[in-house]
């Protein structure tokens, strides 16, 4: 019976590990939740949850600070309403923090109509989930969050910024845009994905991630949600137009 190939004893990439494939790298994740249950419970399911890893909790919102500049985790689920530091000035210390690339921040909530949600995503954070959804579209959320794209609930989000009066200041000219510029913005405003937009306008996927970027700058967002809010808020997006 003929032997082993000798060539596959020679060759160092018969021999050689295999490279690391970057979509095989779990999502780190940081908990804060001040109810102990629901903290435990969710580091329980999503622990087990394909490609993310929890790598800590806390309790409150100077612990969530504390614990993400110390463990730099790729994405925080962070509840609103915590003591001695709420989620959103939680999130607002993270993101603006500028010593260290900030993590993702995905706001958790009871209600989605919650006040303490509109705030965080003003404050930069980049989606948020309710804690009645099945554990796998929390899971989910986390790892497209982590991947830079945001999680948007159209109808809910402008439940949320519309019922809120709107402040002069806050307004912003719509010369500030160029009419391409709005139309992406409307589209993600939607929920839309970049390639969704790049479909639905006929241009290339590296066009609408100009657009988006540019979008990102004029307005002086953190993220998409950011930015959709500050649509909704100024004027810029109307929702009886945005489907």
């Amino acid at each position: 019976m003929a032997g082993p190939d000798a060539s596959a004893a020679t060759d160092p990439a018969a021999t050689a590990p295999p490279a690391t494939d970057p979509a095989d790298t779990p999502v780190t994740l940081l908990i804060a939740d001040d109810d102990e249950v629901t903290r435990s419970g969710l580091r329980m399911l999503l622990g087990v949850q394909p490609g993310i890893a929890v790598v800590g909790e806390a309790a409150d919102g100077v612990d969530a600070v504390e614990q993400a500049r110390r463990l730099r985790p790729d994405v925080v689920l962070m509840d609103v309403r915590m003591p001695r530091c709420n989620g959103i000035e939680a999130t607002r210390q993270l993101l603006a923090d500028p010593a260290t690339a900030p993590p993702k921040v995905v706001v958790i909530t009871t209600f989605e109509n919650d006040d303490y949600v509109t705030a965080a995503l003003s404050a930069g954070a980049a989606g948020f989930v309710l804690k009645r959804l099945p554990v796998r579209q929390i899971a989910e959320t986390v790892r497209v969050v982590a991947s830079g794209e945001a999680i948007l609930f159209p109808s809910a989000l402008r439940r949320m910024v519309t019922a809120r009066p709107l402040d002069s200041a806050e307004a912003l000219p719509r010369a500030a845009l160029t009419d391409r510029e709005e139309e992406v913005l409307r589209s993600m405003a939607t929920g839309l994905s970049n390639p969704e937009i790049a479909r639905a306008l006929t241009v290339s996927l590296e066009t609408v991630k100009t657009h988006v970027g540019n979008v990102l700058t004029k307005l002086g967002a953190q993220n998409r949600t950011h930015a959709v809010v500050i649509a909704y808020e100024s004027g810029l997006v109307v929702p009886g137009l945005t489907g």
